[in-house]
């Protein structure tokens, strides 16, 4: 049986498709740290809908991929004090508000 990274490493030989996925890493690293902030504080996505007023739908929307993440809905998150975002491209990290 395949694993999905076995899958990906086959499909980053192809030269378009490494582009185009180049192209979205720093959204899915913004996603990935959301992801990481909200399940490191053992918080559903519920509970970070509540907390932030964004539609529980929409943050599962952003979580899979299906919807990109705006500047408003980074700043909501940000003001809510779920997650800052901080690094470079390369090295996105989910960091607390102390």
């Amino acid at each position: 049986m395949r694993t999905f990274d076995d899958m990906l490493s086959k499909q980053l030989q192809d030269e378009e498709f490494k582009k185009e996925y180049d192209a979205i890493q720093p959204e899915m690293d913004v996603i990935r740290a959301i992801v990481d902030a909200r399940t490191s504080q053992n918080m559903t996505q519920k509970e970070l809908a509540e907390r932030t007023g964004i539609n529980q739908a929409d943050i599962s929307k952003l979580e899979n991929g299906t919807r990109n993440p705006s500047v408003n809905l980074l700043k909501r998150l940000a003001d809510a004090e779920m997650v800052l975002v901080r690094g470079s491209k390369d090295n996105v990290k989910p960091t607390q508000n102390d």
